[in-house]
């Protein structure tokens, strides 16, 4: 055990379980805080429509009260309770400003939607990516030592060959070089993956023990439809992003309204039923009242306050404005840079996999010009290091060419569960 690696033991020491990418993701939805974190306030954005609505509904309320009183007088001392309750009724007739909260209340309700479908789409997207990274990150251990046990057997092919004169020592120490240098490599791919597995538990809270890696046939699609322009488009109707900034702009322009509102005059109907009674000698027994009527109210000057909150207001309107065309523009760039990554990221893979090829045929003859005095141990060296180099792109290109799709469809707001099912079923058991 002393011979392990820190970072594997420290994995090992940790509690895990297997699973797949759905399995994962499933588990995420529970587990992740910064998910969490978004739905408890989606939740919370729930409630501002009937916050809203409150403000045009009647609102009624209770007061009642009771006191003890002595009075003295040159003539007599008396004492007496006084006991009195008031139900009043107001109902907004017009209120502007009130208007324009209720029309914010439901700006702010589609905003906390978007809010929650981009958190959504954000934690397929990291949780995706945190998945490939660990697989990745394996990949690299699992070539480090493949490379590093192969380049062992050509250090101790030369050193063989050295003691019976048919090779220098030049070759000796370049497959040491080469040896030690690979050696230094796995340490790095090992402390890589203990990483990516703490990235990976920062979501889950766990780490799991097996990830179901990724099959060796991978359908290599282009985007439906293959066409840019018109996935940027898709973006500026229904991207999320774009729907928050939209929604934050209806919210500045009525408060620009409600600001306004300050200058309008207020009218309510009010109503009211009360009782008091005492007993004291000028008073004596329960008097009861009820009203109804209207009131108005007319602000005439408040310091300049409104129209101060009004220049304001109109400023952040403004302000809404801009983050509206600035979303706008950073959603078509996400979307055209997505939509390069899977295209190009297609192409990618294509051609690693004939790299891959050609670096395996390039190995195997160099190895027989080797045997037959023709090649020398470095140039196996270099052969083995340029196969094991494209075994090592392609890995990342496969998995770069899935998160791109994944990210090409949340840039324009259409990633669902099902797309985390697809890339699913490209997983071995």
């Amino acid at each position: 055990m002393k011979s392990l690696p820190l970072a594997l033991l420290a994995l090992l020491a940790s509690p895990a379980y297997a699973a797949n990418l759905m399995e994962v993701y499933r588990d995420a939805q529970q587990q992740d805080a910064a998910y969490a974190s978004a739905r408890a306030a989606y939740e919370a954005g729930q409630e501002k429509a009937p916050q809203g609505l409150a403000l045009l509904l009647p609102s009624i309320n209770l007061s009642a009260n009771t006191s003890r009183n002595e009075v003295d007088s040159p003539t007599s001392n008396r004492q007496y309770n006084a006991n009195g309750y008031n139900l009043s009724l107001t109902q907004p007739v017009y209120r502007k400003q009130n208007f324009a909260l209720y029309e914010q209340s439901k700006s702010q309700v589609v905003q906390a939607e978007a809010q929650f479908a981009v958190a959504r789409q954000d934690l397929i997207v990291r949780v995706a990516q945190a998945y490939f990274d660990v697989l990745l990150a394996q990949d690299n251990v699992a070539l480090a030592g493949a490379q590093k046990a192969a380049i062992g057997e050509q250090l101790e092919m030369a050193k063989r060959n050295f003691e019976v004169g048919t090779v220098t020592i030049t070759d000796t120490h370049e497959a040491q070089a080469r040896f030690d240098l690979t050696t230094a490599q796995e340490i790095a791919a090992q402390n890589d993956l203990e990483i990516k597995n703490r990235a990976l538990q920062l979501i889950l809270g766990k780490i799991p023990a097996h990830l179901n890696a990724l099959n060796d046939k991978l359908p290599l699609v282009l985007p439906e439809p293959n066409d840019m322009t018109k996935w940027v488009e898709q973006a500026e109707q229904q991207s999320p992003q774009i729907a928050i900034q939209r929604a934050a702009l209806e919210i500045a322009t009525q408060e620009v309204e409600r600001n306004r509102g300050g200058h309008h005059p207020t009218l309510d109907l009010v109503a009211g039923y009360g009782q008091s009674s005492n007993s004291s000698y000028l008073v004596s027994g329960t008097v009861t009242s009820q009203t109804v009527g209207l009131q108005l109210n007319l602000p005439i000057f408040q310091g300049g306050s409104v129209n101060s909150k009004v220049r304001e207001a109109l400023a952040n309107k403004e302000k809404a404005r801009q983050d509206l065309e600035l979303g706008n523009r950073q959603a078509a760039l996400q979307t055209r840079q997505a939509f390069l990554g899977v295209t190009s990221g297609l192409a990618q893979v294509k051609a690693l996999e004939q790299a891959l090829v050609s670096s395996q045929s390039s190995l195997d003859s160099t190895r027989l010009g080797q045997e037959v005095g023709v090649r020398t141990n470095v140039d196996v060296l270099n052969a083995q290091q340029q196969l094991y180099t494209a075994k090592r792109d392609l890995s990342q290109a496969r998995y770069n060419y899935i998160i791109s799709q994944l990210k090409l469809k949340s840039a324009v707001g259409s990633l669902q569960d099902e797309d985390v099912e697809q890339v699913n079923r490209w997983l071995g058991k």
